[in-house]
Order: C-alpha cells, then structure tokens, then sequence
C-alpha cells in the first residue's frame, strides 16, 4: 500500500509516473531503509522539510547499488505528484540549493519541453557547489549549473533514463520559445556604453574644437552610432548562437560515438559468444569421434579375440567329428559285408523270413481287394469304386 501511487495523480507520458524510474531501481528504493522510515506518509507540505535536509544528490551506488536520498524523494514526489506551482516554488527557491536541484530534476522528469527550457535555464546563472555521490560511494563537487546542463543535454542523469525532449532551435522555429537571452548581454551593452563615453571624454581633453564637438553630436553621427551598435550586438548574437550550435553539435557528436561504440563493443561480444560457441561445438564434435573410434577399436579387439578363441576351439572339435565319421563308416562296411557275404544258414532263415512276409502280404492285398469294393455285385458300383480308388478315395458302401 505504501508504494502505490497516488489516486488522483494523472498519467503522465501515458503511463503511472512511478514508471518513469526503471524497475529495478524503483525496487531498490521500496527496500531502502530511508524510504521506509523517512519517506512514509509524507505529502506535499512534509516534504519540503525532507528535502531542507539533504546534503547531497545523486543515483545509485556501492555494490549493490543502494539509491540515495535524494532519488527517494524524486520517486515520492512522482508517487504523490504536488502541483506544479510546487515544483515551481522548489526551483525558485534560493536558499536551499538541493531544493532547487529536486525541483528541476522532477520538472525535467515529468514537464513539458517548453516547460523544461523555460524554468531550467534560468538556472545556468546559479553557480553554488553541491555534493554529488559517485555509483562508487565516493563525493565529488560539482556546480548548480553543471547539474541543470547534464539535464537539458543529456540522456541519463542519476541512473534514470531522462524522457527526450525537442532541440531548443526547434521549438525557437515553431515559435514555441522566445530566442535566448544571456545574461551578460546587459553587461556587454553597459561595457559599449562606457567605451564610446571615454573616447568623447578624451576628444573633449585633446582639444578638439567647438564645431568638430557639435558635428560628433550631431543626430547623423548619432544614428551611424546607433547603426554601429546594433551591427556589432547582432555580431555578438551570432557568434553566441554559433557557438551555442557548435556545443549542440559536439554534445550530438559524442553522443553518436558513444553509440558507435557500444554497438562496435555488442558487435565484438557477439563475435566472442559465437567463437565460443564453434569452439565449443567442435571440441563436442572431436570428443564424439574420439569416443566413437574407441568403440570401434573396443568391438574390434573382441571380434578379434572371439575369433581367436573359435580358432582355438576348432581343433578338437574337428578331431571327434573325424573319430564320428570313422566309426559310421565302419559300421557301414561291416553291414555291407555282412549282406554281401551271408552265411548257408542265415540264407535258409532269411529265405523263411521272406516267406512268411509275403504272405500276409498277399492276405493284405485279397483284403484290400475285398475293401475297395471293385468286387461289387453291381457293376455300375463297382466301376465307380475303380475309379474313386484311382483317385485315391474311399469306396462307396451300399
């Protein structure tokens, strides 16, 4: 609830004001320390006394990039949003120069381009030292002026990313801003003013006649004097805005370079990310070859030594296989032998042996004879058992 913006604050740039600070910084200051206990509940009016309090200004710093003060109170200016009479009075206010700086830093912030040229330049004329914390923890001194510079001319100021803003000669053509003014040209018109008053001194002291005083004064002389005047202030004029432009124009330079540089410096570490990647891909490629010629060399000692263990083997099983073979061999030719040459008696057996299987034999053939049923009375049935016993099928019983 304490980090939430305020309802009745208005969009600004189109989005809740708090988001105009980067997230990440803007959860470094909800845990911040100070932002608990010094920035709670604070409104408008109790806010100034906070702001009275500051010693120095600055963004983020240390290791882990602990925010300041002084952004703390940007972010609660942004999550209360005051008036923009408020903020008007801060940056008017000359007593208390981090006041002033707060002031125009949430102005920058959240105000308008011309707004921003209207209430910021004014304030090159203030010249007082601040304090500013380094991102290393370390204070440096620095000036009011350089502070409202770095806002109107740069992209970031105390690690917030500034929202751009229109060039001032743009606006100064669209006639939305009224040319410049410094604030020595009073003092270069009064300078002018005194050297033309010491030169007619000195004519007055040289002697210089009556008449030739009256011609000096005479109205023509005062006109080519009032001519001269405003050709050497409109010089003056354009040197100033020259070298007004030529400071534009060296802050676009090195801008530019600065983003050559950080994309010369992503193009380099996108080169490193993808040498490292090849390296990487072929050390993977080379250790997958390794691994594979030592599985081959692996499948080949096996198959060698499988092979050598057949071979090894091979010998006796050969020798029984030869042992096998002669001893069939002999049983052969001794049943050869013994057919071949039969002995009187076993003739006689045998030729009993044949004589009682041939007959049942014959007793097997009359009963075929008799179960084929060509012996049929009938003979259209008995032709018909012939010719289902030619092919080969049962003979028909009736």
């Amino acid at each position: 609830m304490a980090n939430r913006t305020d309802p009745s604050a208005k969009s600004i740039r189109g989005t809740n004001p708090q988001n105009l600070i980067e997230k990440i910084v803007r959860s470094k200051i909800y845990q911040n320390t100070y932002w608990k206990e010094q920035c709670f509940g604070l409104t408008a009016e109790t806010l100034v006394d906070k702001a009275m309090e500051l010693d120095h200004v600055g963004g983020t710093f240390g290791g882990n990039r602990k925010p300041t003060p002084f952004l703390c109170l940007v972010l609660k200016m942004l999550q209360i949003q005051p008036e923009k009479d408020i903020v008007v009075e801060f940056i008017k206010n000359e007593d208390y120069k981090y006041v002033r700086v707060l002031g125009a830093f949430y102005l920058r912030i959240t105000g308008t381009d011309v707004d921003a040229y209207r209430y910021l330049e004014p304030l090159y004329n203030d010249y007082r030292k601040v304090r500013r914390r380094s991102p290393d923890g370390a204070f440096c001194l620095t000036h009011v002026d350089e502070v409202i510079d770095e806002l109107l001319t740069k992209d970031y100021s105390c690690d917030i990313a500034l929202p751009r803003i229109k060039k001032r000669w743009t606006l100064e053509s669209l006639g939305s801003l009224d040319p410049r003014k410094s604030a020595l040209e009073e003092d270069f018109e009064e300078e002018e003013e005194k050297e033309e008053n010491e030169q007619l001194v000195e004519d007055l002291d040289n002697g210089a006649e009556k008449k030739d005083h009256f011609r000096g004064r005479s109205p023509a002389r005062d006109r080519d004097r009032d001519r001269d005047r405003d050709r050497r202030r409109r010089d003056n004029h354009r040197h100033r805005d020259r070298d007004y432009d030529r400071d534009y124009y060296d802050r676009d330079y090195d801008r530019d370079r600065g983003r050559a540089r950080d994309r010369d410096r992503d193009r380099d570490r996108d080169r490193d990310k993808d040498r490292d990647r090849d390296r990487h891909r072929l050390r993977d490629e080379r250790d997958y070859v390794r691994e594979r010629d030592r599985d081959r060399e692996r499948e080949g000692r096996e198959r060698d030594r499988r092979e050598r263990d057949r071979r090894r083997r091979s010998p006796s099983r050969s020798r029984s296989r030869s042992r096998d073979r002669k001893d069939r061999d002999g049983a052969d030719n001794r049943k050869r032998h013994a057919r071949a040459s039969p002995s009187p008696r076993r003739r006689g057996e045998r030729a009993d042996n044949e004589g009682a299987q041939e007959e049942p034999k014959k007793k097997k053939e009359k009963k075929e004879k008799k179960d084929d049923g060509t012996d049929h009375p009938d003979p259209e049935i008995a032709e018909a058992n012939r010719l289902r016993a030619s092919l080969g099928l049962k003979p028909l019983k009736l």
